[in-house]
């Protein structure tokens, strides 16, 4: 048992390989991928509680419990019958589990996607492209539309694709960050404000947003700290502009990133957003002396800024990880 406490504990080594491992290869495929297979089960449930007539906050609620019950155990079994092999194969399983749920390097690709179709030229493959990471109107967008919509999702996610995901793995391992990534796919498959899912929605996106305050904030004083010293970048814009914006955009967490990046680029960002070809907003976030995000210089930017976001996180994750390790040793 004590064993197995050990291969489900935050380990440093498995967390820097893990995310190396992301960066280059970005995200896995393969069938039994884990937010593949939580949305999998979400879904059985959703179906099942609501022919029940458990479609309100009770229902959600009860489906968080129920992914959580049978999702953790499950991940605990796999690293315990990896580690009756022996502790490499458990940490090998620990590693690909990491790996399986962090999404900055296919994130980082996405964004590349995207910009090298810009620059091809190829605004329609730009905007299928940014489909997959928007769910707004693409057909009105230009090429440096586009590329604010690239970076715009870029830094959002940030905060709940990779900086979240570490600081609850760091907090409480595997169980955390499995525990994390139930919430995060709650959020993104129920968590919407719709009449079919306000109530049995509610627990999840509650949760999401409760899972990502702390990483958030953090985030935004990341992005700081990095423009402070990186050439190019205003770290007093990152922290005026977080600080000042980042309640404009919808929820408590993701404008925290978004604003602190704008500030950072010294650039413009999001501007005017069509859903169902009716303009929902015309909304910039910036410093609104600073020119719209439009250039390839300017996404390059914004995904080295990212880039040393996750490094910084990282190193500081593995540092405070090998620190308690020393001190309880």
């Amino acid at each position: 048992m004590i064993e197995l406490w050990r291969s489900l504990s935050p380990e440093p080594a498995a967390l820097v390989a893990a995310v190396a491992i992301d960066l280059i290869l970005g995200d896995p495929v393969y069938p039994a991928h884990p937010v593949r297979l939580v949305g999998r089960t979400l879904q059985w449930f959703e179906d099942r509680l609501r022919a029940s007539g458990a479609d309100g906050y009770g229902g959600g609620i009860l489906l968080f419990v129920l992914l959580v019950v049978l999702w953790l155990p499950v991940f605990a079994v796999v690293v315990a019958l990896a580690l009756s092999i022996s502790t490499r194969a458990a940490w090998l399983v620990h590693v690909l589990v990491v790996y399986s749920l962090l999404a900055l390097g296919d994130l980082l690709h996405h964004v590349w996607r995207i910009e090298s179709a810009v620059r091809r030229d190829d605004v329609a493959g730009a905007r299928l492209a940014v489909s997959a990471l928007v769910g707004r109107d693409t057909d009105r967008m230009d090429g440096p539309a586009c590329r604010r919509a690239a970076v715009e999702s870029l830094s959002e996610n940030l905060t709940d694709g990779f900086v979240s995901p570490v600081f609850w793995y760091v907090l409480a391992g595997l169980p955390g960050l499995v525990l994390f990534k139930i919430v995060s796919t709650m959020d993104s498959m129920v968590g919407y404000k719709t009449p079919q899912y306000l109530r049995f929605g509610w627990c999840g996106a509650r949760l999401d947003d409760v899972m990502n305050y702390v990483p958030a904030r953090l985030t935004w004083l990341v992005i700081v700290g990095i423009a402070l010293v990186a050439p190019g970048l205003s770290g007093r814009k990152a922290w005026r502009v977080g600080l000042a914006q980042h309640a404009l955009l919808l929820g408590p967490n993701s404008g925290w990133s978004e604003a602190a990046t704008a500030g950072a680029l010294m650039r413009r960002i999001v501007g005017p957003i069509w859903l169902k070809g009716v303009q929902v907003t015309d909304l910039w976030i910036g410093d609104p002396d600073d020119p719209p995000l439009s250039t390839r210089s300017d996404v390059v930017r914004a995904m080295a800024l990212t880039l040393g976001a996750g490094f910084t996180v990282v190193s500081i994750a593995a540092t405070g990880l090998l620190t308690a390790r020393s001190l309880l040793a």
